[in-house]
């Protein structure tokens, strides 16, 4: 029960690190450094912690006969995943892609019956439109606008949500065998590998002037916590919760991201907000409870 708790812990400090990271990446982090480019740097800068973080602390050597299921965790966890999120959101519009976010909770229970057997229960189903309902009012749901501009970044998001459910169902048996830190600094390790192709010449293409003290520290920030940290803490999680709780604690972000919005002194109402953070919290409650 005691690990139970810290890992429903973890997995709010997550959230409320991609609650902060919203806004890092929105005001800090310039336009013009493409979308490729600036995940091969993140990418990159996260294995080497990772590396030396388990080099550190651990001898924990992977059997060759479980690469494949490392790379496929790679290519879900890493690769696809943030590839199509940041492609998506360059196209796309912001309530679009986090619209077509809250389905994510949706598609990890689905792959999570099919492929690890896990049960969906009534209490999960009712769980899941709770939470879904509070998110998708949060984040101001009648703005959604599907249009042919917007259709190809739209799609694209939606296969980093599928993206991410198929990881965290990949990964799932993996931290059973594994250590936390075993496990993401090789599922970086062969992200890295994968990405390199993609974002090199983005890379390359960013100046240096760019790299201002501000965009420093931002870019240290994604790397450090939203990668380097997240990522860890939400491996280590799944070792005591199925994927479908994990999945669904991205319906906590958009009440993360109402709260600071509130604390920046924007006007919203705030006996609405409360209600549909209840809707969220109560649906929490009934996907993880056993």
């Amino acid at each position: 029960m005691q690990n139970h708790i810290k890992a429903h812990l973890a997995m709010f400090s997550v959230a409320v690190i991609y609650g902060i990271s919203y806004f890092i990446t929105k005001t800090v982090v310039p336009e013009f450094i493409q979308p490729f480019g600036a995940i091969l740097i993140r990418v990159f800068f996260a294995t080497l912690l990772f590396i030396i973080a388990h080099s550190l602390s651990s001898k924990e050597k992977i059997d060759k006969k479980d690469y494949p299921k490392f790379i496929a965790a790679a290519f879900f966890g890493v690769a696809l995943n943030q590839l199509m999120f940041f492609k998506g959101l360059s196209i796309t519009t912001p309530i679009n892609a986090s619209l077509i976010m809250t389905t994510t909770p949706i598609l990890v229970m689905i792959l999570s019956a099919l492929i690890l057997g896990e049960k969906i229960t009534w209490k999960k189903i009712l769980g899941i439109g709770m939470g879904l309902t509070g998110a998708i009012l949060l984040l101001g749901g009648t703005n959604f606008s599907f249009q042919t501009t917007t259709i190809w970044g739209d799609l694209a998001i939606l296969t980093n949500a599928l993206s991410y459910g198929a990881y965290l169902i990949v990964v799932k048996p993996l931290m059973k065998k594994y250590e936390a830190l075993t496990v993401v600094r090789w599922v970086f390790t062969f992200g890295f590998i994968i990405i390199i192709p993609f974002g090199f010449n983005e890379m390359l293409a960013i100046p240096s002037s760019s790299f201002t003290l501000n965009v420093f520290l931002g870019m240290a920030f994604i790397i450090l916590f939203t990668t380097f940290l997240a990522y860890l803490l939400n491996a280590w999680a799944l070792r005591f919760v199925n994927p479908s709780v994990v999945g669904f604690y991205i319906y906590i972000q958009p009440i993360l991201a109402t709260f600071i919005t509130l604390f920046l002194g924007k006007d919203l109402n705030i006996i609405h907000t409360l209600i549909q953070s209840a809707l969220i919290f109560i649906g929490v409650y009934l996907v993880s409870k056993k």
